[in-house]
């Protein structure tokens, strides 16, 4: 954590904004224009509002008095999804760019939950290249310039030792320890002595704790509100996934409605005219949440959910459906495959069908569909994972399931870069049954 976050990356921007140690750039031109590097704290600063609150606090302006302020965390969720995009172009030579998102990758792979051997190397010959590279472009060989070799540089030669001797590095930062001594920072009540105060508040918790141990009262004695188990709706066929408030049962727009009965005729290959007859009959309800169980996002429908001015966008999503590879050509068998989109979720929907001799059910039928506007995508940078768009496209209606989990934004000139946190290992993964394969 203090090696590459709050060492490393605060280096290379000092470098970058001429600020380290008195040091020019030397026969290199790495350095950024004034108002480059202000434009590029504006832009991560107004990035706020269209990165959900789940992603990480409010990024601050990296190029004011602010940049004091950035944590570790900060530094993580600047260095990984945004820096990326706002530096792209900006230096007056790609290969300084390129340098940085090298180091980014790097920074990625240490921070994987699990790690194969191949990880390991990968990390191990990836900082030795990267700081061959950094002494190029900074160090230059020259003595006069020896203050840019620091020790933290020399260390990231060292965390694939590192992670041999005791795992990934989650095993071993600092963060769950800066956390709990930011935990410590309200009970310091006394100036004059703040140590009694900390003293005072650890005892006073740690007996708080083994009295919730004795008697399991983990629940009467938790100062977190508990969720209420009848909060928002579910249904036992969408077991991922629970439903909240608002709530609406206002009657579709027409162009919603035939969404609606289009995607259920594709579900039930049956014809719009059979469909449109049963959902004449439907109950159809809305909701303004949707949230992943297990630890996933909640999702929010742009069109249910009210706009406020500090609000944190939480509509973007990434979801998986399957397409058919032949969908341009109407005359050869289909095959599918799992494609992902990116798009804004409008509405979540819970269609409730009667029973329906010409549909083949015996039983009241419920769907969750979630209708998304669709991001067309233009450009995507596949090693950061990161998506370019410019406007919303055509919209989809999918089962809820397909929805996986939300994506920020980053504007960055007349596009937006879609950022997806959950990485390569959390899509979702088709397999085919035998008769598709054959």
């Amino acid at each position: 954590m203090h090696l590459i976050l709050e060492n490393a990356i605060p280096n290379m921007i000092d470098l970058w904004t001429g600020s380290f140690k008195g040091l020019d750039e030397g026969i290199h031109h790495y350095q950024l224009n004034p108002s480059v590097w202000e434009a590029i704290g504006d832009a991560t600063a107004a990035a706020g509002p269209t990165l959900p609150y789940a992603f990480c606090s409010r990024p601050r302006n990296v190029a004011s008095h602010e940049r004091s302020q950035c944590t570790a965390d900060s530094w993580s969720f600047w260095a990984q999804y945004i820096a990326p995009v706002l530096l792209e172009n900006k230096f007056t030579s790609r290969q300084y760019y390129d340098h940085f998102v090298d180091f980014v990758k790097l920074l990625r792979c240490c921070l994987q939950f699990q790690m194969s051997r191949e990880d390991v190397e990968y990390i191990r010959h990836g900082f030795k290249d990267w700081v061959e590279k950094y002494e190029e472009f900074y160090y230059q060989y020259s003595p006069e310039r020896l203050s840019v070799c620091t020790v933290t540089a020399h260390a990231l030669l060292h965390i694939a030792d590192s992670i041999e001797a005791t795992g990934p590095v989650w095993t071993t930062w600092a963060f769950p320890m800066e956390r709990f001594c930011g935990s410590l920072q309200p009970a310091i009540r006394s100036r004059r002595y703040p140590y009694a105060s900390i003293d005072n508040y650890i005892v006073s918790a740690a007996r708080l704790t083994q009295v919730e141990l004795l008697y399991n009262l983990q629940r009467e004695l938790s100062l977190r509100k508990q969720p209420d188990p009848n909060y928002g709706f579910s249904h036992v066929n969408y077991q991922t996934c629970v439903l909240l408030p608002p709530h609406s049962s206002e009657p579709l727009v027409p162009s919603l409605f035939r969404k609606v009965i289009n995607a259920l005729a594709t579900h039930y290959n049956s014809t719009v005219t059979v469909v449109r007859a049963v959902c004449a009959q439907a109950q159809i309800d809305q909701w303004g949440k949707v949230r992943r169980l297990d630890g996933g996002d909640t999702m929010h429908a742009a069109a249910c959910i009210g706009a406020r001015e500090d609000m944190r966008d939480a509509t973007y999503v990434r979801y998986e459906t399957l397409v058919d590879k032949y969908a341009r050509q109407p005359r050869r068998k289909p095959e599918y495959v799992m494609k992902t989109f990116y798009g804004r979720l409008n509405h979540i929907l819970v269609v409730t069908l009667p029973p329906s001799e010409r549909l083949g059910t015996t039983d009241p039928a419920v769907h969750f569909l979630a209708a998304i506007e669709t991001c067309e995508i233009e450009r995507t940078r596949e090693d950061l994972d990161i998506h370019y768009y410019t406007k919303l496209g055509a919209l989809d209606m999918v089962d809820i399931t397909c929805v996986q989990c939300l994506v920020g934004r980053v504007r960055v000139g007349g596009q937006w870069a879609l950022i997806d946190r959950s990485g390569d290992l959390a899509r979702a993964i088709y397999a085919a049954g035998e008769d598709e394969e054959q």
